[in-house]
């Protein structure tokens, strides 16, 4: 892997495709989606370099959310982006799962690296602020 550290664009497949800047301002919200669905579509296998561009794809639609950190100033677009619609959320959520599932082989790498567990928690992070978890229950709603 040409990997420097665990974010979203600390990757040359993602740093590559940060250069979406090429992309004409009204083409780079179908180069981010096609991104998310190929990693999001049904397969069975998702390869690393579909797993390194959905993370990058799914940073820059969290980057947009309210919750969301800004995108990678250093291996990110440098180029602003269009305001990418909500259901792109719902896609980067579905991509995301699949590459932290255990038919990715981003995943696999990972879990051979020292800092897995650091790289998971930073992806499931970006997933959470698209999708946070039900948080549980302090106290029961009816007395039983």
């Amino acid at each position: 892997m040409g990997t420097w550290d665990i974010g979203p664009f600390d990757n040359d497949t993602a740093a590559d495709f940060a250069g979406l800047d090429e992309a004409a301002l009204e083409e780079r919200e179908a180069v981010i989606r096609g991104v998310l669905k190929r990693a999001a579509g049904p397969a069975d296998f998702l390869g690393i370099y579909d797993g390194e561009r959905a993370v990058g794809a799914a940073a820059l639609v969290v980057a947009q959310h309210p919750d969301g950190d800004p995108a990678c100033s250093n291996y990110g677009p440098s180029e602003p982006l269009p305001e990418l619609p909500a259901d792109l959320r719902t896609l980067a959520v579905d991509a995301l799962n699949q590459v932290i599932s255990n038919r990715s082989e981003l995943a696999e790498l990972w879990a051979e690296a020292a800092n897995w567990s650091k790289w998971r928690q930073d992806t499931t992070r970006l997933r959470n602020v698209l999708d946070p978890p039900i948080p549980p229950q302090q106290e029961a709603l009816f007395e039983v």
